[in-house]
């Protein structure tokens, strides 16, 4: 047992994408942060720990450029110039194209290792940031005064402010009782890469099909990231297939557009529910990420919410700290509850919505989504708007996402 003890601004527990961007960012506006994982670093960066890739917007791009993270990003980032949306086999498709805004790409590819590579880089060049890791909280005790963090090898934390980062079992969620709001689409989300014979020229396709979307999206070189959403009770079925077999089905779905087709690397499966708190804050408490919502991925947007909530959170509390006040009290956190609680919820509504209406093979209602696609295909302002919002441009933005500093 350790006797260690810290003193921090701010403790951070769960050192994955959302937690390890908000501690960079804090410690670069002068906030002193510890960061208690579970994990080793070098599991975090292992290839097989995860095989996802995010597809990052415009706005999140912007975020880890103004916190020195992106110079570490961009050779593994592959620009995202167009996204091509259809229904199943249907002929009448949705097409955005970066060139009809003409000021960058709508987002970039990068697969999740190299984003945490990119924060353990970033992270050797800063100080202010402690990370306590592989260590697993045995307490957390709020009071007045401040909070004080307790690990299982017995080190103390004490800080002003606890942000839970966490994940969608969120312990830090749990230790405040917020209550979560859960819908489970009895669908799970498989994941993998393939290389392929022909360039993808940096076009995301996802498709519609009766058991979900099955999204191509592209990675550098020639490469791309599959995100096949299929029946839970399937699931097991698909995942226990052989190389061959498995291979074989990616096949029939991505077709020959891309010329032959190989499988690469693992794949896996994650389970896709929708998942909001009731509240982001309490008493000098405050999460973030997964720790306050997780959704559908038929968007792309499930990285993106998370570092919204980091950016508005950091532009939170150092505008708190700058007047002096206390960066835990509610007063302050209430302003970071209301900015974010807002604007997340029109994205819950959106994804739910598109995952129910386009996880259906009945005949009127696929009528009416293909017939509303092309409509909107053709609407210019209309489709504007769409290229904006996965940009993630849309809404009181945080001036990071914007580009600019604090």
């Amino acid at each position: 047992m350790s006797d260690k003890k810290l003193e921090t601004d701010i403790t951070i527990i769960g050192g994955g994408l959302a937690g390890m961007t908000a501690a960079i960012g804090l410690a670069e506006h002068g906030f002193e942060v510890a960061v208690v994982d579970m994990a080793p670093q070098g599991d975090l960066t292992a290839a097989g720990y995860d095989g996802r890739a995010s597809a990052l917007a415009f706005a999140s791009c912007q975020l880890f450029e103004a916190l020195g993270i992106w110079k570490h990003m961009e050779p593994y980032a592959q620009p995202i110039l167009e996204i091509r949306v259809s229904d199943g086999p249907s002929l009448l498709s949705l097409h955005f194209d970066h060139e009809t805004l003409g000021d960058g790409p709508l987002g970039h590819m990068v697969e999740n290792r190299h984003t945490r590579i990119a924060l353990f880089e970033r992270l050797k060049e800063i100080k202010g940031v402690t990370l306590l890791a592989p260590e697993r909280v045995a307490e957390i005790d709020r009071t007045k005064e401040g909070v004080t963090t307790t690990l299982t090898s017995g080190t103390v934390i004490k800080s002003d402010l606890i942000i839970g980062a966490d994940g969608r079992g969120s312990l830090v969620r749990q230790h405040a009782g917020i209550p979560v709001s859960v819908i489970d689409y009895k669908q799970h989300g498989i994941v993998c890469s393939v290389e392929h014979e022909f360039s993808h020229c940096g076009i995301a396709h996802e498709r519609f099909l009766p058991s979900g979307p099955f999204a191509i999206l592209p990675l550098c070189g020639n490469r791309s990231s599959l995100v096949w959403t299929e029946k839970s009770h399937l699931t097991d079925t698909i995942m226990g297939l052989s190389d061959r077999a498995f291979e074989s089905e990616v096949r029939r779905r991505i077709g020959d557009f891309l010329g032959e087709v190989k499988v690469i690397g693992g794949r896996w499966a994650y389970p896709l529910t929708l998942q909001y708190g009731q509240d982001y804050v309490a008493d000098r408490l405050a999460l973030i990420g997964d720790a306050a919502h997780g959704i559908h991925p038929i968007s792309g947007q499930g990285l993106n919410l998370g570092l919204k909530d980091v950016a508005a959170l950091i532009e939170t509390l150092v505008d708190a700290r700058r007047v002096g006040l206390d960066i835990g009290a509610m007063s302050v956190l209430e302003n970071y509850g209301r900015w974010r609680t807002t604007d997340n919820a029109s994205v819950y509504a959106i994804t739910d919505g598109f995952n129910r209406l386009f996880s259906n093979d009945i005949a009127p209602i696929k009528l009416l989504r293909d017939v509303g696609m092309a409509a909107v295909d053709q609407v210019v302002p209309l489709k504007n708007f769409f290229m904006q919002h996965a940009r993630g441009t849309v809404g009181d933005l945080p001036k990071l996402l914007r580009g600019e500093q604090l």
